[in-house]
């Protein structure tokens, strides 16, 4: 397939992994833009709304099968599967015709998409010397907060142009392309033609020998009983409702609580995602700055997440201000953070655990996280109407502070000398 090595493979192989979690976000998103229509156009209530989302999450927080699912059968064909999938379900999006049926789909899909991140950290695991992995992880989680990105101009113009349902149908195809590039062009390293012998040398040295991989399987008994797992999944269960209320809220917020129609949504609801997308490449940056002044990789990343976290209070003031504008400036800066300390627990998998083990890991863990975000999308569904969005925005501001505290507590770092000096 390759007649020669490609100069630094590592790279091209995570942006590969970086286009597609773009595309699954922004399949995930396509629904949140087009609420604002598809909810008047089929007489949604914000509860059904909550209950449609809340199916979504169901369906996700069932990572720790996906993540079973790659550690035994493999990276390429278990993202191929899984992302062929995600693709037809979306397009099936455009086929419903009342909330029921869009629930059913949604949990469908949150099932597939499941697979994007214990996928993700396979390929940072395995592909990259733990000095690389922060900011390795960085780069693909950008795929997050790009997808989310591109989800508002695309899906309006879609609306505009077409109709709602097309948006679904377009998203869904960008799927099944991917899933072409990545059979052609991934491979694991030990198999990869186009991976050099130095390169190989590079990486294999860079890891850390006591999380070599071996060919027993995953044991989820085991990791439930490491308090390393809990110290990553709580902090993601109390983090990641931030996250769920910007991808599948803010444009409802923006229309409902700010008077935004459907144009001022695709000018301004991806702004946010833009601040997120920096935030994931501060995060690993302020970890290697740490690392270089003496600091373990471990303290470094609690560090980061904790600066993270203080940011993140800037999400308290959302619904406090009168201009939406500056409503709109919180919310990216509340982004950013997210971002921040979100790429930086994540990326803990690979640093606390086996290579055979980060796949299921990553989906325990993304359970816990997608978990919060279904108990807070339905806390919403059922008390905006009355309560409005403020308190949601106070709570998104302290909880992070919670889950630093956290992880500072239970996560428990390997002797200094067991890890890869940066």
């Amino acid at each position: 397939m390759f007649a020669k090595p490609i100069r630094a493979l590592r790279w091209w192989i995570i942006g590969l992994v970086m286009l597609g979690t773009i595309i699954n976000y922004l399949t995930r998103s396509t629904l949140s833009v087009a609420a604002p229509t598809l909810t008047t156009e089929l007489n949604l209530t914000p509860q059904q709304y909550s209950y449609i989302t809340g199916l979504f999450q169901l369906g996700i927080m069932m990572q720790p099968i996906a993540g079973y699912f790659l550690d035994i059968i493999k990276l390429k064909w278990g993202f191929a599967i899984f992302a062929t999938a995600w693709g037809l379900i979306t397009m099936a999006h455009g086929l419903a015709n009342s909330w029921q049926g869009l629930a059913a789909l949604r949990g469908l899909l949150g099932f597939a998409e499941g697979i994007a991140h214990p996928g993700g950290l396979k390929v940072v695991a395995e592909w990259f010397p733990a000095k690389e992995r922060g900011l390795a992880g960085g780069i693909y989680n950008i795929g997050a907060s790009f997808g989310s990105m591109l989800a508002p101009p695309l899906v309006v113009w879609a609306i505009l142009y077409y109709n709602w349902r097309m948006a679904f149908v377009i998203t869904g195809v960008f799927a099944l392309i991917w899933v072409v590039l990545w059979l052609f062009c991934y491979q694991s390293p030990e198999k990869h033609k186009a991976l050099g012998e130095a390169e190989k040398t590079y990486i294999k040295e860079g890891q850390e020998s006591f999380l070599e991989g071996t060919a027993e399987k995953p044991s989820p008994m085991k990791i439930l009983r490491q308090r390393n797992f809990w110290g990553i999944a709580l902090p993601r269960f109390l983090a990641d409702p931030t996250w769920g209320t910007l991808t599948f809220w803010m444009p409802l917020y923006l229309a409902t609580s700010r008077g935004f129609d459907l144009t001022q949504i695709a000018l301004f609801a991806w702004l946010p995602f833009v601040a997120a997308d920096i935030g994931c490449l501060f995060g690993p940056a302020v970890v290697l700055w740490l690392q270089k002044r003496g600091i373990s990789l471990i303290n470094a990343r609690r560090w980061t997440f904790t600066l993270g976290a203080v940011l993140m209070t800037s999400m308290i003031f959302v619904g406090m201000v009168d201009s939406p504008y500056v409503a709109i400036g919180l919310l990216c800066l509340g982004a950013f953070a997210h971002q921040t300390l979100s790429v930086t627990v994540i990326t803990m998998s690979t640093d606390l655990f086996r290579k055979h083990e980060v796949g299921t890991v990553t989906g325990m863990a993304g359970t816990f996280a997608n978990l919060g975000v279904l108990l807070f999308s339905l806390a919403i569904g059922a008390l905006v109407t009355t309560v409005g969005y403020e308190p949601f925005f106070i709570v998104l501001g302290v909880l992070d502070l919670i889950a630093a505290a956290v992880m500072w507590t239970l996560v428990k770092a390997p002797a200094p000398e067991a890890e890869v000096k940066p």
